[in-house]
């Protein structure tokens, strides 16, 4: 094993989306992840057979009951030999499965217990179901995504359930154990969405507080209101993505494609890259020049004009899509994308120089290890299989 969380083990309480995420993401830097499936999702036909869903990979599976009162103990002694735990049950859930915070640290002392939720373990919605388009709603995120003129759109479920979520409880994770490698002690840790999608947007509440972003969709100029951040329609239908914002790459992106301002001057930009009235930055203007991009985009193919952009300094890209992705020569010299147990599928991140991370394991068949972890804990996995709290 190496990384550099080699030598850390996690029990993970199986969940969807940002608590798998948060367990990947572990898994990928070198921890032990033990996940703990339920019984009914056993088929050890598929054993052997990596299960299909990739962000499941690089750990281990346990098929408990968490009901059966031998099943909580099997769990129990999971969390005796671990250093964290992670869960993303409704507030109050685990508890009632006597596997809260209080049951887990009263056997180890030293645990990390880390949460995942939507809303949070307290506050008036916390007892209720939501998805990760309600959480980007209440923090205001979802309001300044998408076009002017037009109801905000989702952006995948990227933002809530994995960048403010998964990646969150990742960190809070890691900060805690690093914690107790100082000498502290357990904790809890509860990772909101909601806390973090409000993390994620600091930066345009701080471009508020300067008086550089309005609040209107579709009209500031990183939201696609300005016409040289935005993306474009090509000759084949695929699209250009460009983000020419400083002055010195917006005249490459204009020299390289010979475009013409719409009123035939340039591009208003004194000799420090700051605007004057009637330049580019002025909202005024960019309807036409937006106009006049599109025009010239839609004169040459997406990957015509890649050949001619990409490597530049004008901030342009191709838009391409996942199959197309993996195959892109800069993503491909990296390796940002690997094939695994036959799968191509993003590679761990971030980079060390020194303990860098590795897909250990492909995903495996809920309980497909059911039997090799209760040797390691000393239990029979028979008799626990016929008092039916394992499967």
């Amino acid at each position: 094993m190496s990384g550099p969380l080699s030598g850390i083990r996690v029990v993970e309480l199986a969940g969807i989306g940002p608590g798998p995420f948060t367990a990947m993401m572990l898994a990928d830097m070198g921890a032990d992840v033990i996940r703990v499936d339920r019984p009914e999702q056993v088929r050890p036909e598929r054993f052997g057979t990596p299960h299909p869903d990739v962000l499941n990979r690089g750990r281990r599976s346990i098929a408990v009951d968490l009901k059966h009162p031998v099943g909580r103990e099997v769990v129990l002694d999971l969390v005796r030999h671990a250093d964290a735990l992670v869960e993303g049950f409704r507030p109050g859930v685990a508890e009632r499965l006597r596997l809260g915070p209080d049951d887990c640290l009263a056997v180890n002392p030293r645990l990390v217990y880390g949460r995942m939720t939507g809303w949070g373990q307290d506050g008036p919605n916390a007892a209720h179901a939501g998805h990760d388009i309600d959480y980007l709603a209440l923090t205001g995120a979802l309001y300044g995504i998408g076009r002017a003129g037009t109801p905000p759109v989702p952006p995948l479920n990227l933002v809530g359930d994995f960048g403010g979520g998964g990646m969150l409880l990742a960190f809070g994770v890691v900060c805690a154990l690093l914690s107790v490698r100082a000498g502290g002690g357990g904790q809890v840790i509860d990772a909101a969405m909601v806390d973090g999608v409000s993390l994620l947007s600091t930066a345009i509440h701080g471009l508020r507080g300067l008086g550089m972003w309005r609040d209107e969709r579709g009209a500031n100029l990183l939201d696609g209101g300005a016409p040289f951040y935005d993306t474009y329609e090509c000759a084949d239908g695929r699209y250009l993505a460009v983000g020419a914002l400083e002055p010195q790459f917006y005249d490459e992106l204009v020299r390289l494609t010979g475009f013409e301002e719409p009123d035939g001057g340039d591009n208003g930009d004194d000799d420090n890259g700051n605007g004057r009235a009637g330049d580019r930055f002025d909202p005024a203007g960019w309807p036409a020049a937006r106009r006049a991009w599109a025009r010239l985009f839609r004169s040459r193919t997406r990957d015509e004009w890649a050949a001619l952009l990409e490597h530049s300094d004008a901030c342009v890209a191709p838009v391409l899509d996942w199959r197309e992705a993996p195959r892109h020569p800069h993503l491909a010299a990296r390796r940002t994308f690997v094939e695994y147990a036959g799968v191509t599928q993003p590679a761990p991140a971030p980079r060390f120089s020194a303990t860098p991370g590795a897909i250990r394991r492909p995903p495996p068949q809920p309980g497909e290890h059911t039997d090799e972890v209760l040797r390691e804990l000393g239990r029979d996995p028979a008799a626990l299989r016929a008092d039916r709290a394992v499967a």
